[in-house]
């Protein structure tokens, strides 16, 4: 293993050198390295193979990398790990520019990342899993579990004759369920995506909306304090009937936590994390590993204004389902490889693949859509149960498969899965703010074409 370390790390200053940009010699060290045992580390999150053995090119993957390597030389990102997979093979492994802007380390492929809203998947699929067990049922209640939820009221806006718009509350016509948390048709949203101002005042006495950062932190309350807080505040929707982003997956982290008596790391840690040997995936960074951790300009390039993100470096309040977890490309390939494969991975199987079929389905139907459903992912998709699902080939940026899987984070994160394609694809950065779409839209387009068979 030692020998196996070092020539990944001499292959990676070699990829960096400008002597070895030749594309002939970087696929000559690629299969330096699929040559060697398929260990699980940083450098081989899965088995290697080259890109024609699983019908891509290597050559063409390489736009990858130039693209992203002129990004950080504009001084657009600080830099960023790329892990693509196909037929359960890794092809493609790269990173690119500094890990830390303020140290200029360079970035490796075990560097930190924090991922936002990409914890949504992870807690998604645990809360499935207490489902297979019998423990939660979909279609219940949250209350069942919360109480604090059983009487809820929703803010409904209207307009006086003079065209101004008032709030009324109201009752909840329907309980929220744990489908509803699932699918983010619970009523409950983000206090930066809302319009409904009660909602918003709500929230931000609730300590859960900042306006003046982009990086709300949902982490600050200890978890009882959060679902007191949160069952106090006003619903912006009828539940059931829309489907608005917010904080419908913290929620169902404390719903894991209340029906399994721990807390939400330890859950994902015993039934997810270490069957899938994720080992650097959970809420926070120890001291040990402060150094790995990837970190953004301290300003944004693109707006000018400055978007700190989440301290990780202590054990926060409370597991923030939504958004709290933080992890490598590598381990969170493995986790992305499992649901491709229908829950299993190196001969364990974590779920069923009944229940990954389920959960990568529409269920959404004819519901509206409110104001935190971007125009720029709505088209063409819809939303299962944690993940973003494509509906029609057409439509949509990039060139994926009806059936295809995905979802990212506010700091700079995605992820998809194409099961028609058997291909699925991690990019990590640290760039918090709208240029984050740009990326993942090309990195789809980048990686559809080297596709060749």
């Amino acid at each position: 293993m030692a020998l196996f370390q070092d020539i990944v790390a001499t292959s990676s200053a070699l990829f960096s050198a400008k002597l070895f940009e030749t594309p002939h010699l970087r696929r000559f060290l690629v299969g330096v390295l699929v040559l060697m045992p398929n260990a699980i580390s940083a450098a081989t999150p899965l088995p290697s193979a080259t890109p024609e053995s699983v019908g891509m090119s290597a050559e063409r993957l390489e736009k990858i990398g130039t693209y992203f390597k002129k990004e950080v030389a504009e001084g657009r990102i600080p830099g960023g790990v790329i892990a693509v997979a196909r037929s359960g093979k890794l092809v493609y492994f790269t990173t690119f520019g500094v890990q830390g802007p303020a140290t200029k380390v360079q970035m490796q492929a075990d560097s930190i990342f924090r991922l936002y809203s990409m914890t949504k998947p992870l807690t998604s699929v645990a809360a499935m899993l207490l489902v297979e067990d019998g423990a939660i049922r979909l279609g219940a209640p949250i209350s069942k579990y919360l109480p604090e939820f059983s009487k809820m009221q929703v803010s409904v806006a209207k307009k006086d004759v003079e065209g101004k718009t008032t709030y009324e509350m109201v009752p909840a016509e329907n309980a929220i369920t744990v489908q509803d948390l699932l699918r983010h048709t619970s009523g409950l949203t983000y206090g930066h995506f809302t319009t409904n101002a009660p909602v918003k005042q709500a929230y931000a006495q609730a300590g859960v909306h900042k306006p003046e950062v982009l990086a709300n932190d949902y982490r600050i309350l200890p978890a009882a304090e959060q679902i007191s807080a949160l069952a106090k505040a006003p619903l912006a929707y009828q539940p059931g009937t829309t489907w608005e982003y917010g904080l419908s997956t913290d929620i169902l982290g404390r719903v894991i936590e209340a029906v399994s008596g721990k807390r939400l790391g330890d859950f994902l840690e015993e039934r997810l994390l270490k069957p899938l040997k994720m080992v650097d995936t959970g809420f926070s960074v120890s001291a040990a590993n402060a150094h790995r951790l990837a970190e953004p300009f301290e300003t944004d390039p693109f707006t000018k204004r400055k978007f700190p993100l989440f301290n990780v470096s202590t054990t926060p309040n409370n597991d923030s389902g939504g958004a709290g977890a933080v992890s490598t490309a590598g381990d969170y390939l493995r986790f992305t490889q499992m649901l491709l494969n229908g829950g299993s991975l190196d001969g364990v199987r974590v779920i069923s693949p009944a229940t990954i079929r389920f959960m990568v389905t529409d269920q959404l139907g004819d519901r509206k859509f409110g104001p935190g459903a971007s125009d720029d992912w709505a088209e063409g998709y819809s939303f299962g149960l944690g993940f973003l699902v494509r509906q029609k080939v057409g439509l949509a940026e990039i060139p994926a498969s009806v059936g295809t899987f995905a979802w990212s984070g506010a700091g700079g994160t995605y992820f998809w899965v194409d099961p028609q394609e058997q291909l699925t694809a991690v990019l990590m950065l640290q760039v918090p703010g709208p240029a984050g779409w740009s990326y993942w839209t090309t990195m789809g387009n980048l990686t559809y074409q080297a596709i060749v068979k």
